[in-house]
């Protein structure tokens, strides 16, 4: 439970009350979405796999020209999906809002309701669109790479073929990458958006409380982050659920000065 202390001598949490009322925020992360959106992504992987197994190591200039063709035509299908996980994310945040509201029987339905998340959403699809149209073409990069390096090194043919029929399968890694740290990025993002629509200054850092948690992500469990403040675990800046492979969450915290 959150207790009605002041930090830093300014500011008072309301959000005791509510959490009282009903253990957990409702603010955790959007798995069913994330699973939804790895799925996607991964056919991508399937695809890129498939091309390698049919190209093979002996026409890698065919390979590396219908990889990097492939992530040119994608853009629409990119573009549907990315859209359908944004606004999956932005249902699933603005209900947790709504009940957060209704718990602390506060009328924030208007505030939330016009807060500026189309900006923010716009800007999330086009990242996330480059994002999935990355995945073939770095499939083409690492392909080339290898190819190179396997003449400049003088490596045996069988090594080099090796290594590149493995694509497929660093591609499906890298497109999970994306899944969890982009759902997290979305939600983390339009959170933050609402929360300053009705004056949050910030949010309680939550982890998703097992092993798996990384020792920095696990010290910052309930500490108290200032929007405009995001710390820097690792070598990364960032908010809660927005670094990459990041499963926290922010609690935001409405500030109630008048309590």
């Amino acid at each position: 439970m959150i207790s009605r202390t002041d930090i830093n001598g300014t500011i008072r949490f309301a959000f005791d009350k509510a959490r009282e009322k009903a253990p957990g925020s409702g603010f955790s992360a959007a798995r069913k979405v994330e699973r939804r959106f790895a799925q996607q992504l991964r056919k991508i992987a399937r695809h890129i796999a498939d091309l390698v197994e049919t190209f093979g190591a002996e026409q890698t200039d065919a390979l590396t020209y219908a990889l990097d063709r492939y992530g040119e035509i994608i853009e629409p299908w990119a573009r549907a999906v990315s859209g359908r996980m944004i606004a999956q994310v932005s249902e699933h945040d603005e209900r947790a809002w709504m009940k957060l509201a209704r718990q602390m029987g506060m009328s924030l339905k208007s505030e939330i309701e016009r807060a500026p998340v189309g900006i923010r959403m716009q800007q999330l699809l086009e990242e996330q669109v480059g994002l999935i149209k990355s995945l073939p073409i770095e499939a083409a990069e690492r392909v080339h790479k290898i190819t190179t390096e396997g003449i400049t090194k003088g490596l045996r043919a069988s090594e080099v073929a090796a290594e590149i029929m493995k694509t497929g399968h660093v591609t499906k890694s890298r497109a999970n990458l994306i899944a969890r740290t982009e759902v997290g990025r979305t939600s983390t993002t339009l959170s933050q958006a609402r929360a300053e629509s009705v004056g949050s200054r910030g949010y309680i850092w939550r982890t998703a409380g097992d092993t798996d948690v990384r020792e920095s992500h696990r010290k910052m469990e309930g500490r108290f982050v200032a929007w405009n403040d995001p710390p820097t675990l690792d070598g990364l800046t960032g908010h809660a659920g927005a670094l990459p492979n990041c499963r926290c969450y922010p609690e935001p915290v409405i500030d109630d000065a008048e309590a």
